[in-house]
């Protein structure tokens, strides 16, 4: 299961208390204080891992709970500090704070780590209370509460090159062909549930990492049919290769779909309207395409490239083209 939003709740452990405790020995009838410190409570922290690609694991566990600090005792023995809780989450997970609305954390890197809930620090024990006005203290500290937070986690496909466009406008047979991911491909709309991610090899030394992002649709920005998840994958794609069909399966207008497409971008993120885009009329091995990548370049004064993921016209012109782009940004 493809899961790349969740909300949970983490609570950091308490601190424990400090100790209030004398010495009582034999032939020591005026012992001083010995209550030990409490131990400092768990953190729960988040950590980006390379062998997760999914937030699935914590679907089933909403709350995650870091272990208390133990109490101090006498004779100045200190209370065990209470065990971190590690949440490991996919590279590319966005963590925001639920109740306040603002992120956390952006952890684009394998390794990258938050604390998002920290430990109660453990209370002082009667022992530091002790001065020369006071020998015989009676004060102790009690152990800090932990921090306890809901998180939204948001995961956003990282790669180079985003694909996006109407359904079945030849994205996931695309992908196939530009690297060796293999995504789920049908003839019929929403074949893709999940962004599919490929590594093209441009050269003997240079790739970059594709995404096959879900097709969109009108309101899709507004949320209408997985619009908000489909959309989150797009931002971190340096540019946006945008696929266009010659002969849509609904009779939609190819050009239309175009600028509706272009319209959600900048409705759900005025900043994808400013990345580099490169047009690319699809299944060139139809009749129509040629005559639709004429007519696309003159109304968009942009070059438009035709290419088809069935006779493989083109996709090298498209490979160089993404190279080109990419620039000194290339992997």
């Amino acid at each position: 299961m493809f899961v790349d939003s969740v909300q949970i709740e983490v609570i950091a452990g308490n601190g424990g208390d400090g100790c209030l405790s004398f010495r009582r020995e034999r032939f020591v009838p005026r012992g001083g204080p010995n209550g030990g410190d409490g131990g400092h409570g768990g953190n729960v922290i988040i950590v980006a891992q390379e062998d997760v690609d999914t937030l699935a694991a914590l679907v089933r566990r909403k709350q995650w709970k870091a272990e208390s600090g133990g109490h101090g005792r006498g004779a100045n023995r200190h209370g065990r500090s209470g065990g971190d809780v590690i949440i490991p989450v996919a590279p590319g997970t966005v963590i925001i704070d639920a109740k306040r609305d603002f992120v956390l954390k952006d952890l684009v890197e394998i390794g990258d780590r938050v604390v998002a809930a920290r430990g109660g620090k453990g209370g002082r024990g009667n022992t530091h209370f002790k001065s020369a006005t006071n020998q015989v203290p009676r004060q102790r500290s009690l152990g800090e509460s932990g921090e306890q937070r809901k998180l939204i986690l948001e995961l956003k496909s990282i790669a180079d090159v985003g694909l996006i466009g109407k359904p079945n406008a030849g994205k996931s047979t695309l992908l196939s062909r530009l690297s060796r991911a293999r995504p789920q491909i049908a003839n019929y709309p929403f074949t893709t549930r999940r962004p599919n991610l490929g590594i093209v090899t441009a050269d003997s030394d240079r790739q970059f990492v594709l995404a096959d992002i879900p097709g969109l649709i009108e309101g899709a920005h507004t949320g209408i049919g997985l619009g908000h998840e489909f959309l989150r994958h797009i931002e971190r794609a340096g540019i946006l290769v945008h696929l266009i069909e010659p002969e849509p399966q609904d009779g939609s207008q190819p050009n239309d779909n175009y600028r509706l497409i272009r319209n959600e971008l900048l409705q759900y993120n005025p900043v994808l309207g400013e990345r580099p885009e490169i047009i690319v009329v699809t299944k060139a091995e139809l009749g129509s395409a040629p005559t639709l990548q004429s007519q696309l370049q003159g109304q968009l004064d942009a070059p438009v490239l035709l290419v088809s993921a069935v006779t493989g016209q083109g996709l090298n012109d498209l490979t160089r083209a993404i190279t080109a782009q990419l620039g000194r940004g290339l992997k």
